[in-house]
């Protein structure tokens, strides 16, 4: 399907004056109230565990399952906004996203979480591509870089953010509040946007529905970050006899083989026909949701795969860090919070360089060394790991890690994006949070499966060398609660008294199990279990945090293939329209 480089509607802010400026401030909102709800969870999570007994598979669930339905929508819904009006689509996901989140609030059950979190994903889905299309299409030359660099800031900033308003809210509020904060900022962005955006649209795309590229894309994420999160409960091959996958009275037949690698393999599957569909329809000229010509752009290809994989490593610390401080360092919810206000400090900082880098030595220039400055914060991070260790020399570190995420993310979206045309810009961005949001569910699910597995493991190893006298019923106990609890239980090991009984963990304990916890010198031991958990807390966070650093070296890689950009004076004609004037692959 082939289109022009016509601009399809005109600007929808104000073309001059501070009223597109204000509206840039609306829609920078909103993008806010939705990334910070991605990082805010991360360090009431402890808390939340505790309050609604969830185990460590439920606390990866209730991250990924929020950007895994961002992923999974991301397109239709950012092509349905150019279709049916990006506003529209913008304030509807507003009150989606304000329902979830009280639902979020007043959940009493991890069941319940987890299904608010998935419909904030989709309100989240319905925001963020409306907001890359209205800049894309309103800012163009020297105002496009300031104004991608003011919403790429406050993505930044606002992910760094987020755990400083978590812990502060979790520690003198409830975790609850962490969700109902959404409430007042949501309704400030609604009312805002109706007053200084107007509605645009693309006039020249003929409303649709793909409806097999939607199973498919969604069918195919879902396999595969299911079968990473529950590898280590159903078996990673095998069935676990012990916990069979059941699901609305139906349970899984097989003993041999798990649903685990049926899941991956299905998804993968599902995605490599994905592929295959919407080459086709869009060849057969009907409506489709992923334009693979834009792949053809240089810019939009590597700064896509340069952002997916960063994504991987960025969010999976972030969810681990925060577990680690508050179970073995002991901060609470509100200290944990003010260690990360460093890496806030540092995208802060970062965000005024980066549009003057962008301008001075080009965009690609200013993405990689944002990416190296990340890398360099991660792995420092990850050698000052240990029971020892401070907030404030980790804070350090943190800084470094928040100058790079400024200066990397305010400028890759206008990398992505600077050789697309606005007409095609509803696709372009949607496919560019997608991949995003994919890197990001993935970054959970690949880092909370190997802080978790080494965590199980190094535990189970360090109780027996430690414990030798204590019956393997009992220190298998121990490794369980430690697993269900994400390693939460180290406050109530540090006291016998407060562990006799489960420590608030143990939830449904065998005859067994229960004797364990009845005998006295096993309890009086517990205290001595302390430090053979810290150390595999530790040798689990390290892990990691190096597999975090392979992703974002691998980003940078792919930042250095990015073709030298300037911000464009004037529309960028379309490869397929005339091939001699598109972009070096």
């Amino acid at each position: 399907m082939t289109t022009t480089a016509t601009p399809t509607t005109a600007p929808s802010m104000a073309t001059s004056g501070r009223g597109r400026w204000i509206g840039l401030a609306m829609l920078s909102l909103g993008v806010s109230m939705i990334i910070v709800d991605a990082t805010i969870v991360n360090v009431a999570i402890p808390s939340i565990i505790r309050d609604l007994e969830l185990d460590s598979t439920s606390a990866e669930w209730i991250n990924a399952i929020y950007t895994l339905a961002f992923a999974a929508l991301l397109v239709t819904l950012g092509r349905m906004g150019d279709v049916l009006g990006r506003r529209a689509m913008y304030l509807a996901g507003l009150v989606v996203f304000i329902i979830a989140s009280m639902i979020a609030g007043l959940s009493t059950s991890g069941e319940m979480l987890i299904a608010a979190r998935l419909v904030q994903g989709v309100g989240g889905a319905m925001i963020l591509p409306a907001t890359q299309s209205i800049l894309n299409a309103n800012f163009q030359g020297r105002d496009r870089a300031i104004a991608f660099g003011i919403w790429g800031a406050m993505i930044g900033g606002m992910a760094a953010i987020g755990p400083l308003l978590g812990g502060w809210l979790t520690t003198y509020l409830s975790w609850n509040w962490a969700f109902y904060i959404n409430l007042p900022v949501g309704l400030l962005a609604f009312i805002g946007t109706l007053r200084y955006i107007r509605e645009s649209r693309d006039e020249h795309t003929s409303i649709g529905f793909d409806f097999p590229g939607f199973v498919l894309i969604t069918v195919g994420l879902v396999g595969v970050v299911f079968g990473l999160i529950e590898g280590r409960t159903y078996g990673w091959w095998a069935a676990n006899p012990d916990r069979p996958f059941t699901i609305l009275g139906w349970t899984w037949p097989l003993e041999s083989v798990s649903i685990v690698p049926v899941a991956i393999g299905l998804g993968i599957v599902s995605l490599l026909l994905f592929a295959v569909v919407e080459l086709r329809r869009q060849r057969a000229g009907k409506f489709f949701l992923f334009d693979f010509g834009l792949w053809r752009y240089r810019a939009f290809r590597f700064g896509n795969l340069a952002g997916t994989i960063v994504s991987l490593g960025e969010f999976g610390l972030l969810f681990a860090l925060p577990l680690y401080l508050q179970a073995v360092i002991g901060y609470n919810a509100f200290e944990t919070g003010l260690i990360f206000l460093a890496l806030a400090v540092g995208s802060f900082f970062a965000a005024p360089l980066s549009a003057t880098l962008a301008r001075r030595f080009g965009p690609r220039r200013a993405v990689s060394l944002g990416m190296a400055l990340e890398a360099v914060g991660i792995l420092a991070t990850t050698l000052l790991i240990s029971p020892d260790t401070s907030g404030l020399l980790l804070a350090v570190p943190l800084f470094v890690y928040g100058v790079g995420v400024g200066l990397a993310t305010a400028q890759l979206t206008s990398v992505v994006l600077s050789e697309v045309p606005p007409a095609r810009s509803g696709l372009a961005s949607g496919t560019n949070s997608t991949m995003r949001q994919v890197g990001s569910a993935l970054g959970v699910a690949i880092l909370g499966t190997v802080l978790f597995a080494t965590l199980v493991s190094e535990t189970r190893g360090n109780l027996e060398a430690t414990l030798p006298e204590v019956s393997p019923v009992c220190r298998e106990l121990l490794v369980t609660l430690v697993d269900e609890s994400a390693g939460q239980i180290l406050p109530a090991l540090r006291d016998p008294a407060g562990a006799a009984g489960g420590g608030g963990f143990g939830g449904s304990l065998t005859t067994e199990q229960a004797a364990c916890f009845a005998d006295p010198d096993f309890v009086a031991a517990l205290p001595t279990a302390v430090e053979p958990v810290e150390d595999a807390f530790t040798t689990a966070t390290q892990a990691a945090g190096f597999t975090a650093l392979g992703f974002v070296l691998l980003g940078v890689v792919f930042s250095l293939l990015l073709p030298e950009t300037r911000h464009r004076e004037e529309e960028v004609p379309e490869p397929d329209a005339e091939p001699a004037s598109a972009p070096a692959a």
